[in-house]
């Protein structure tokens, strides 16, 4: 039992979740807040209606019960009245007859007029065929051992009778008729002194219950009432709630709907147009307060945003910097050789200061080494020169030879394999790709430290550029791959990486609108792939 019950709550808890889920997918917040409002008021109205419907019931039949005592009540001193002047006597027309089970039903007096007897019971009857013409209701008299037939009870008051026989005091009832709703009324007769001289005779002494009253009141005319007043109910409550329905619905477009979707078109228009130039919707209320919290958050994304581009671009040029250092052994040697040579020129030169055949000779070797040096800083100035991103039209394929001709100082024993499938200029941030191209680089160089090989290729792949660095290198474990892009992420020695390279190389890819995807494994080789 407690197993099914417990899987009973379960089904139910679905079926409400299934049905939440229904309604948060087909309705707007507007849709819920109407249907949420409608519910509501469709089922208070509904349980106002029911509860208004019982209340006219139970008065209504209220009602009824006390017309139907007080009913009982008249003709009591009604039957009372003609008992105790023993009768009364009506003249002889059409249509009045006398009573045959009566001692003394007709008399006759002086001048030949018939007069017949009533007597109570006579009298009741009578009185119920009026009230019955005049569609108020019905009574009789009904006894167990009814001395007239037509008295003989039917099962409804023959059960009543029984009850007071036994100190019921009153039967009161609700019957549902083919002409509609009646209220049977029926409360016990008691002899009287002045019933002593008809009732005597059967038996019945002062206090006995000779029978009973029996009345019948239709309530069909109040049922049409109700019904009636249930159907202006209905409509008033109809109309009311089109009517709070529509008000709802205009406030809530007003205040909520049309303030949230201002809202929403300043968050997508944010961050192309400014936070001051905002439209937020306004108010003391808790959607302008969270229009002001949102411009407040603007502001300081604005902020925090600049603050990122500045520690960027700082961390960029860090890079750059910590890349020159690890090719400035290279830069040195290159540097230093035709230095070297030149300072040979100039001392022989001026030990030989007339020797113009000497002077011919060394100048032109002077001005070359010159040349090479400063072909060699302008690299350098050109790398390490600090710019903001910008797109401009340039031809990669020159780009990415500058930036392999700046690696060759730290090549020693690798051989470069270079592809090239681009054969004209496109939009690209000169200074960030270049910084891609050494930090891949540099990463494959040092990879290779007993030499290797490292094929380069570019090439236009679905409209898209797409470069592919493959060394034959250590290669990288596989629990280090998902950290290789991590800011301050190294694996090598102490001083040999700022842990930078890869994070920047991630971070400026992603600022192109590019991806960067890494496979290696360890002792086969790394390859990048930049699109």
């Amino acid at each position: 039992m407690v197993t099914d019950s417990y899987s009973s709550d379960k089904a139910q808890e679905s079926r409400i979740k299934a049905l939440y889920i229904w309604l948060e997918s087909k309705f707007s917040l507007r849709g819920k807040f109407i249907v949420a409002i409608g519910a509501i008021i469709s089922f208070s109205y509904m349980l106002f209606l029911y509860r208004v419907s019982i209340v006219d019931n139970e008065l209504i039949i209220l009602q009824a019960q006390q017309q139907a005592r007080m009913l009982y009540n008249q003709i009591l001193i009604t039957r009372q009245w003609v008992s105790e002047h023993n009768g009364l006597f009506v003249i002889e027309k059409e249509g009045v007859e006398g009573n045959p089970f009566l001692d003394l039903p007709t008399i006759t007096d002086q001048s030949g007029n018939t007069y017949f007897m009533r007597n109570p019971a006579m009298v009741t009857r009578e009185l119920s065929e009026y009230s019955n013409q005049k569609g108020l209701g019905s009574f009789r008299v009904t006894s167990l051992k009814p001395v007239n037939p037509a008295n003989f009870p039917d099962e409804h008051e023959k059960q009543c009778m029984i009850n007071f026989e036994q100190g019921s005091a009153e039967s009161i009832d609700i019957k549902n008729t083919p002409e509609g709703r009646i209220v049977r009324y029926m409360a016990p007769l008691d002899v009287k002194e002045s019933c002593l001289g008809c009732h005597a005779r059967h038996g019945y002494n002062q206090g006995d219950i000779r029978g009973a009253l029996s009345i019948t009141i239709p309530i069909d005319w109040a049922d049409k009432k109700i019904k009636n007043n249930n159907r202006s109910l209905f409509f008033i409550g109809l109309i009311s709630f089109i009517l709070v329905s529509i008000t709802l619905l205009l406030m809530f477009n007003t205040l909520v709907v049309s303030r949230l979707h201002r809202l929403s078109l300043a968050m997508n228009s944010f961050p192309e147009t400014e936070a001051d130039q905002l439209i937020l919707p306004t108010g003391y209320d808790e959607i302008g307060n969270l229009s002001e919290q949102f411009a407040e958050l603007c502001e300081r994304l604005v902020h925090s945003h600049k603050e990122l581009d500045q520690t960027r671009q700082q961390a960029w040029f860090s890079e750059k910097m910590a890349s020159l250092g690890i090719l400035s052994a290279g830069i040195a040697h290159e540097v230093n050789n035709p230095l070297g040579g030149m300072l040979n020129c100039v001392k022989s030169m001026s030990e030989h200061p007339g020797d113009r055949e000497m002077h011919e000779r060394y100048l032109p070797l002077i001005d070359k080494g010159l040349r090479r040096i400063e072909h060699t800083m302008r690299q350098l100035l050109n790398f390490g020169r600090q710019e903001p991103l910008q797109f401009r039209k340039i031809d990669v394929a020159i780009l990415l030879g500058e930036c392999l001709e700046l690696l060759s100082y730290k090549l020693t024993g690798i051989t470069i394999e270079q592809k090239n499938g681009l054969d004209r200029e496109y939009y690209v941030d000169a200074e960030a790709l270049k910084q891609i191209f050494v930090n891949i680089g540099l990463n494959a160089i040092q990879a290779m430290q007993n030499g290797g090989t490292l094929k380069i290729e570019s090439e236009m792949h679905d409209s898209e550029l797409r470069f592919t660095f493959e060394d034959t290198g250590t290669g990288i474990a596989k629990e280090t791959l998902t950290h290789i892009f991590d800011p301050f992420f190294t694996t090598k020695d102490v001083g040999v990486g700022t842990g930078l390279g890869l994070s920047v190389t991630y971070s400026l890819v992603r600022q192109m609108n590019g991806t960067i995807e890494v496979e290696s494994e360890l002792g086969a080789g790394t390859k990048f792939i930049i699109i």
